[in-house]
């Protein structure tokens, strides 16, 4: 379910009949902090009390469809019930991500000795 605010209202000169009597309202999706959250939505209103300005929660895709008096109705959102009283509680804290340990450091590896020429180790020895 989702908070929503009614902004507006649609007429629908045709409908499928199972959608006759049924309104449609605007719904701005809202955060729960009533902020508005995406575009808004078309909505059936389901609980046939709804209109402009009132805090609503609704629900979409086949949920709303089973939310209409006639189900299985092509809804795609649907209004199911009015806020009256909306009590948020503050979101529990994140918890941080462990600090990873430091790896540790591999030692050098070593160089391959250079091979010197064999001119080179008898010149050496001198």
């Amino acid at each position: 379910m989702h908070l929503g605010r009614v902004i507006g209202t649609v007429v629908a000169t045709e409908k499928t009949p199972d959608l006759e009597g049924v309104r449609f309202l605007v719904v701005q999706p809202l955060t729960r902090d009533l902020a508005d959250r995406g575009r808004p939505v078309i909505a059936a209103d389901g609980v046939h009390m709804a209109g402009p300005g009132e805090l609503i929660y609704f629900v979409g895709s086949r949920e709303a469809a089973q939310a209409m008096p006639e189900p299985f109705v092509p809804v795609d959102h649907a209004v199911v019930g009015i806020v009256d009283q909306l009590a948020v509680a503050p979101l529990p804290a994140a918890k941080k991500p462990a600090a990873k340990k430091p790896a540790a450091k591999k030692p050098a590896a070593k160089k391959p000795a250079a091979r010197k020429s064999a001119a080179r180790k008898s010149e050496a020895k001198k």
